[in-house]
């Protein structure tokens, strides 16, 4: 990092910084959207049920 310029540093914390507001956008509009909090739940149903299986199981690792 120390050998970095401005010039170097700006775009890498520019990036960043762009990356991070997208993922938020992204989660609010999940979050505000009533059929993905249906399939959340729903998944922690089948996931507590049991009726999921785990990456070992489905490609035999």
């Amino acid at each position: 990092m120390k050998d970095l310029t401005v010039m170097e540093l700006h775009p890498l914390m520019s990036d960043t910084v762009k990356e991070t507001m997208e993922d938020l956008i992204e989660d609010i509009l999940a979050l505000s959207s009533d059929e993905y909090l249906h399939s959340i739940n729903e998944a922690r149903n089948d996931y507590n049920e049991g009726t999921v299986k785990n990456f070992e199981e489905i490609f035999n690792v």
